[in-house]
């Protein structure tokens, strides 16, 4: 696999977090258990509908892998973000519900007299970084709108839930409610420490932590070979290098720190080219033209 497609596809920590919402074996009962969690409910198994939603990833490429399941009637969309949210994400949602309501309608039924009921989308995001982020937050896809509107003819909202840190303080919180979300939370913090560490296994000193502690030991047990293997696949620290520098600058942007500032825009272009991020991305980033920055590297 090319490492861009690694990159387009999916992160370390990604592949688990799907994996164990959605297609895990306990999968049903780890998504229900969030959706408890999120709702305030007690519901159980066998109370329960729960399908999972697949979209075909070659149709729509993303910088994260998503959790689509049907509960009763109910479409949630869950997102794992490891680094600064991307205020974008109700634009994204957007994009994705109309292609997840493409597949469950038929075509032909749109066209019917009658109302053609469908299911009720619900969107997530659980932010897993280590910048600071609000418990919880609503984003908007009105906040986007040129004209602001008193009421929006279209709206869709996503809550975003701080899950990089647990705030044991606050017995309430999602994490805190959810026991298989908050051990998932644990493993990631594990192979972020050891990455820190320059563990020379990062991944291997963490399966291997949690399975001593009681954090997702029969998960792992089950899967730890596979799981690892899945991991280093998708791991590559010169992958990381080029999708930390992809998000800096994406996060720089959002922040309106390159409005302007065409020579500082130079200088960030010059660097995000040294790392490989092609010409089109570093345009779109820094606000520079693609011709402007073939010039740059032409006069490197």
């Amino acid at each position: 696999m090319k490492k861009e497609e690694i990159i387009e596809n999916k992160k370390y920590r990604d592949s688990v977090f799907v994996d164990l919402f959605m297609k895990d074996i306990h999968a049903k009962e780890n998504f229900l258990s969030l959706y408890n969690a999120l709702h305030d409910s007690d519901l159980k198994l066998s109370e329960v509908s729960i399908e999972s939603e697949i979209i075909d990833q070659t149709l729509y490429h993303s910088y994260y892998n998503d959790v689509s399941m049907m509960i009763n009637g109910k479409l949630i969309v869950l997102v794992e973000h490891q680094s600064t949210i991307n205020e974008n994400m109700p634009l994204r949602f957007l994009d994705y519900v109309v292609r997840l309501y493409e597949r469950i309608v038929p075509q032909e039924h749109r066209y019917k007299m009658n109302l053609i009921h469908i299911p009720t989308p619900e969107f997530y995001v659980f932010y897993n970084g280590t910048d600071p982020y609000p418990d919880i937050k609503t984003l908007r896809l009105s906040d986007a709108y040129i004209k602001e509107q008193e009421k929006p003819q279209l709206e869709l909202t996503v809550d975003v839930y701080n899950i990089a840190d647990p705030h044991p303080e606050k017995p309430l919180t999602v994490l805190n409610k959810c026991d298989i979300l908050k051990q998932y939370c644990e493993f990631v913090e594990q192979v972020r420490i050891n990455k820190n560490k320059k563990s020379a296994n990062p991944i291997t000193d963490a399966i291997s932590y949690c399975k001593k502690n009681n954090i997702l030991t029969e998960y792992l047990n089950r899967k730890d070979t596979e799981v690892n293997n899945l991991l280093v696949a998708n791991y590559d620290p010169e992958i990381e290098k080029k999708v930390y520098a992809e998000e800096a600058a994406e996060k720089a942007y959002a922040e309106g720190k390159l409005e302007g500032k065409l020579e500082e825009n130079k200088e960030i272009a010059l660097k995000m080219l040294e790392d490989g991020i092609p010409i089109e991305k570093v345009a779109s980033y820094c606000t520079i033209s693609v011709e402007q920055i073939k010039a740059l590297q032409r006069g490197k």
